[in-house]
């Protein structure tokens, strides 16, 4: 398994300031947010949550906007494995997956409903193994980490394995 070099925010130190500051002095090409949000047609309504308060979708796009221009590089791959981070109506668009894509991230990965916890660890370990193939697009590891829960009898029904979907650059 090859490791990749990570920077981690957990619990008390997982703010908005300090995700912000996190994202403009690194150079990551991947950011992924395991954190709570909730998707409305409100914008005051839709946020994800950080450690003692919530980062709203207006604030979320300004702080993907700053990292767009304080970094030499876009963010390719920006995951969002909280609940129903791409869901939305006709006039939500595509939640807060599509505001990041609209901020300038190549790519985000999102949910459609409400995730367990325990398989989307499994499929997010199995995705970032499949990601690490270079030959491999990013929508290629998508499946082949949603087929691995698939075939697992503890996870093959649909709620775990395919509420996730790749919005934008898929290579």
């Amino acid at each position: 398994m090859m490791t990749r070099p990570s920077n981690i925010l957990l619990n008390q130190e997982f703010t908005r300031s300090a995700l912000q500051n996190r994202i403009n002095s690194l150079n990551f090409p991947v950011v992924h947010l395991a954190t709570h949000g909730q998707f409305s047609s409100k914008a005051e309504k839709t946020f994800i949550v950080a450690w003692k308060d919530r980062i709203y979708v207006k604030q979320f796009n300004q702080l993907v906007r700053t990292i767009e221009q304080n970094r030499p590089e876009a963010i390719e791959l920006l995951v969002l494995s909280a609940c129903q981070t791409a869901a939305g109506d006709e006039r939500a668009g595509l939640g807060i997956a599509g505001v990041a894509f609209q901020a300038g991230a190549r790519s985000t990965i999102a949910s459609l409903w409400n995730l367990d916890d325990e398989s989307t660890s499994v499929l997010m370990n199995e995705f970032y193994q499949e990601l690490a193939n270079k030959k491999l697009t990013k929508a290629e590891a998508l499946r082949r980490a949603q087929l691995a829960l698939l075939q697992n009898p503890k996870y093959k029904r649909p709620m775990f394995w395919a509420p996730y979907v790749l919005l934008g650059n898929w290579l």
